[in-house]
C-alpha cells in the first residue's frame, strides 16, 4: 500500500506549467505593444516642403491670457508672406522653446489659424487656413494657441519651421 501512496504522491507533485507560461508570454506582449503603440506619432516628420521657402515669417509676437478655468493660454502670432505662386490653404507650425542654456525644453507642432478682424465685436476672429489662403504676394498673420510652455523657457521667441503644407 505504501508503494501506490507515494506513486499518488509523485503525481501529484508534478505540475502543469503551461497556464503560468502562456500568462507569463501574453503579459509580455501586453506590455511589448504598449510600449510600441504609445510612441509619440509625431516625431516622425515629412520632410520639408520646398515651397517653405516661399514663405517668410516675420514680425513674431507673443501675448498670454487667462482662460476660462484660471490657467494661462498663450497666443503666438506670426506673419507669413507668400512669395510663390501658389495658395497657402493649411500648415502646421513647429515651435521649439529653448531655456536660458539654450536647452530645447518644449516643442509643440499645432495647425495655423488665420486671425481675421471682427468689426462686430473689435477682437480677432480665428478661421482655418483652408477657409482664408494666403495667396501669392500676400501677407496675413497666423495663430498657434499654447495650453501650456515649460516653465523653463527663456521667454524669447521659439525657433519656428512651417510642415504640412497644403498648396493650390
Amino acid at each position: 500500500m505504501s508503494n501506490s501512496f507515494s506513486k499518488a504522491a509523485r503525481r501529484e507533485e508534478k505540475r502543469n506549467w503551461t497556464p503560468l507560461i502562456t500568462g507569463l508570454v501574453a503579459l509580455a506582449a501586453v506590455v511589448l505593444g504598449i510600449l510600441l503603440f504609445s510612441r509619440n506619432p509625431g516625431r516622425i516628420e515629412p520632410l520639408p516642403s520646398p515651397y517653405a521657402a516661399n514663405l517668410k515669417l516675420s514680425d513674431v509676437k507673443l501675448s498670454a491670457a487667462e482662460n476660462y478655468v484660471g490657467g494661462t493660454v498663450t497666443y503666438l502670432d506670426v506673419n507669413i508672406s507668400n512669395t510663390g505662386n501658389q495658395s497657402l490653404t493649411g500648415a502646421q507650425m513647429r515651435a521649439t522653446f529653448k531655456n536660458t542654456m539654450g536647452q530645447v525644453v518644449q516643442t509643440e507642432t499645432l495647425p495655423l489659424h488665420v486671425l481675421v478682424e471682427n468689426h462686430m465685436t473689435g477682437n480677432p476672429d480665428l478661421i482655418e487656413l483652408g477657409r482664408d489662403p494666403i495667396g501669392p504676394g500676400q501677407t496675413k498673420t497666423v495663430r498657434m494657441t499654447l495650453d501650456h510652455i515649460s516653465a523653463d523657457w527663456d521667454n524669447t521667441a521659439p525657433a519656428m519651421e512651417l510642415t504640412g503644407l497644403k498648396l493650390k
